[in-house]
């Protein structure tokens, strides 16, 4: 029987999987073409997969070798030598696994092979006349910047000799990792394994200014998501709305590979294959707060690198516009990341799971400075029968946020983390069943549009800090096309007026044929 599988490499006949199709299609347009490529995406971004998928698709009309530097150790990397004799065995192996002539695999490994000139040698021979293609995988794995970058000197080599028309050498050569070839050895030294020599300045970081740009969208649209649904309807007949379900999880996942199947497999194994919108949300809620490979990744990268977190926090935090612009090092290094957007004109979080996810990280990490516990409030007042009161919620922050904060806080600090007040506050009480999402394209420095979710119901609010009556004007508004875009007919505004103040303001307002609640702090 089938499942959703998440971890390693997905296999047609074991797993549900999406129909990568129309990416392989431009994929091997390329190859075609004789293009040389890297593709470099996030962790679990479906890297691996795509190459299992590329090479079952090749192996009857080319030779196909497919390696992965991962299983390589430091004596591999060692010298040129040791190298060279690695790299012919993993060819070797790679091709006898897909069948290809016993006799030609064989003459893969030759031991008189003992340096990258002769290997030069030894893949023109092989090469010739054969339509050979070199894929690569975990190719940020190596253990000797200096040698790997003598290797692809020779691929660059050959490839410009190729296109002379003096020299045969690989038609297409597709290397994958998560760090462009040009920031293998920047990890390398940040990872503590590599230091680099005093002369070393002068080798240029990569040579691999022949690989064309690799635009290929590897990201899942919601039709993709529908034909892996498809398959599991076949097997299940769990009378899902396969569009819409689809439309919900690219809607948190923005296509992320790895959550869309985590979301999947949780809805199937926990959740009694219940397809709801608000089982999705459940689903999302468990994703957050799981200990994966993917969150602890990203939690060591937003720790180890200070200009990263504070990108990211100005962005989803603070609200403030950062232009995307991918010279800027921290840019560089989220969007290589996957953690934002690489097309948009100012810096956006890629996908709604990691805006709860690294919203919570900076929620922990400032919890302590802000103090924020929601005291006098219990959980069974705000929930009851399963139904998340917001009125009282907002209603209970207030007073607690002009008695408690307010009196005790820089007016200057508040106007930064009036925010994370909210936020802290409001956490403990969805207490892990529901989540919060926030709007970051939506965001500015003055406002946050905030959804929360709570099993079917999902409340619409706006934080805004008011100034004066024309700005508080402006801040229903901007609610009101949210409500519209959520297609939701209640709101709640709650605003940080920081204008001279007497008592909290809690009022209902019936503007446009939609409710809001107004609360003032």
């Amino acid at each position: 029987m089938k499942e959703f599988n998440v971890t390693g490499l997905c296999v047609p006949h074991k797993h549900f999987m999406v129909d990568i199709s129309d990416k392989l299609n431009q994929i091997e347009k390329l190859i075609d073409e004789g293009r040389y490529f890297t593709i470099n995406r996030g962790r679990q971004y479906g890297k691996t997969t795509t190459l299992s998928q590329l090479r079952r698709r090749l192996v009857d009309k080319c030779y196909v070798i497919s390696i992965s530097f991962e299983g390589l150790d430091e004596d591999d990397f060692k010298d040129s030598q040791s190298f060279c004799m690695a790299f012919m065995e993993l060819s070797q192996e790679a091709l006898r696994a897909v069948n290809a002539d016993g006799e030609y695999a064989n003459d893969w490994v030759d031991s008189n092979v003992t340096n990258f000139r002769k290997l030069g040698r030894h893949i023109s021979k092989l090469a010739a006349g054969k339509k050979v293609i070199l894929m690569i995988d975990e190719v940020d794995k190596v253990k000797n910047n200096t040698v790997f970058i003598n290797f692809l000197s020779l691929l660059r080599q050959k490839f410009l000799a190729r296109e002379d028309d003096m020299d045969n050498s690989f038609q297409s050569v597709i290397l994958a990792g998560v760090h462009d070839i040009k920031n293998i050895k920047l990890k390398m030294i940040n990872d503590g394994i590599y230091i680099p020599h005093e002369e070393e300045g002068k080798i240029q970081n990569s040579p691999w200014n022949i690989a064309v740009n690799f635009d290929v969208e590897m990201k899942f649209s919601p039709k993709e998501i529908a034909t892996m649904l498809t398959d599991y309807e076949s097997f299940h007949h769990t009378q899902m709305d396969i569009p819409k379900i689809a439309e919900e999880i690219y809607y948190y996942t923005n296509g992320y590979p790895y959550l869309v199947s985590r979301i999947c497999q949780i809805i199937h194994k926990d959740l009694s294959q219940n397809w709801s919108i608000s089982n999705i949300r459940s689903a999302v809620s468990m994703i957050t707060k799981e200990d994966n490979e993917l969150f602890k990744d990203l939690t060591k990268n937003l720790e180890s690198n200070k200009t990263l977190y504070d990108l990211l926090y100005d962005v989803l935090i603070l609200g403030r516009k950062r232009s995307l612009t991918i010279s800027n090092p921290a840019i560089q290094l989220a969007a290589m990341y996957g953690y934002i957007h690489k097309n948009d004109p100012f810096v956006r979080i890629s996908n709604r799971i990691f805006e709860m996810f690294i919203l919570d990280h900076f929620n922990a990490q400032t919890e302590s400075e802000i103090a924020i516990l929601p005291k006098g409030v219990l959980y069974r007042e705000i929930v009851s029968n399963g139904n998340f009161n917001m009125e009282l919620c907002l209603t209970k922050f207030a007073e607690f946020f002009n008695h408690e904060i307010f009196p005790i806080k820089q007016k200057q600090l508040l106007e930064l983390q009036y925010r994370m007040s909210f936020l802290s506050y409001l956490k403990p009480l969805l207490n892990g069943i529901g989540h919060i999402d926030v709007e970051s394209e939506l965001i500015d420095e003055r406002r946050m549009d905030v959804s929360v979710k709570f099993g079917p119901q999902e409340f619409i609010i706006e934080l805004k800090r008011i100034f004066d009556e024309g700005n508080r004007r402006d801040g229903i508004q901007q609610l009101l096309g949210y409500m519209e875009s959520r297609r939701a007919n209640e709101g709640y505004f709650l605003t940080f007026d920081f204008r001279v103040k007497s008592q909290p303001k809690v009022e209902w307002l019936e503007i446009e044929g939609r409710r809001i609640l107004e609360i003032s702090v």
